[in-house]
């Protein structure tokens, strides 16, 4: 089954929605998830991240590879990126 919205192909679904948020994040760090149609994007702050201190980044990657898992086992190909810090 194809999901679609306003004419566009939707990869993330309400079952990969319900998956994400099971997962508790840890304290002061996010992500952002862009459909792009055909993939997910897992976007990481890379800001906040560098942030962290070495225990809470482990917790941050963690966290990040559980959300990776969940969308795929609910059918998406994802891609994991995060933002250049110069």
């Amino acid at each position: 089954m194809e999901l679609y919205t306003m004419g566009k192909k939707i990869m993330y679904t309400n079952e990969m929605r319900n998956a994400v948020h099971s997962i508790v994040p840890p304290k002061g760090f996010g992500i952002e998830i862009i459909d792009n149609e055909h993939f997910l994007t897992v976007k990481l702050d890379e800001y906040k991240f560098l942030k962290m201190l070495h225990d809470e980044k482990i917790e941050a990657l963690k966290y990040v590879v559980q959300i990776k898992k969940a969308l795929e086992m609910n059918g998406a190909i994802v891609l994991v990126t995060r933002e250049a810090v110069k």
